[in-house]
């Protein structure tokens, strides 16, 4: 396995990591791709209170996103509790909900998860996402259900503001 050396300077400091070039697993690429594509900035909760409860990496968001005219999402839970989480879901239910958007109930997923930027993912590294997130502790957390545009908040949530 090859090592990428680094060196950065902080506060007068040398800080000398030692990070691996290419991730050895599919579980290791699977993190590695959660982390960057930002998975827990949405899906672990307290993050958008300025809080990541990271004991609780990817357990889903007690703050939603309101979508003007559709309504309330909040992001869910993606650990694999088999009741609150995606412990139910298939490999490919949750590679179609990545690239698609689409559950397994055939409910569409609101466009602020990017899946149209992760359809591009490849194969083995949307096979690799899987295989970290069903490598994960399950995590118990149940998120409020999404709110329909004219429904009342169940929880929290962020809205955009137009300018006038």
């Amino acid at each position: 396995m090859r090592h990428i050396v680094w060196t950065a300077f902080i506060a007068g400091s040398v800080l000398i990591s030692s990070l691996p070039a290419v991730a050895q697993t599919p579980t290791q690429r699977g993190e590695y791709l959660v982390t960057i594509m930002d998975c827990n900035g949405c899906h672990t909760p307290g993050t958008f209170l300025g809080k990541p409860d990271m004991q609780r990496p990817l357990a889903g968001s007690e703050v939603g996103f309101q979508i003007p005219g559709l309504g309330i999402f909040y992001p869910p839970n993606l650990t694999p509790d088999p009741e609150t989480g995606l412990g139910k879901w298939s490999e490919a239910d949750i590679i179609k909900a990545v690239r698609t958007g689409v559950r397994p109930d055939g409910r569409q997923l609101v466009p602020i998860m990017p899946y149209h930027s992760y359809g591009k993912l490849t194969d083995a590294d949307a096979k690799a996402l899987v295989s970290y997130l069903k490598s994960m502790k399950p995590v118990r957390n149940q998120v409020p259900g999404p709110t329909g545009p004219n429904e009342k908040p169940k929880a929290a949530y962020l809205t955009v503001v137009m300018p006038q």
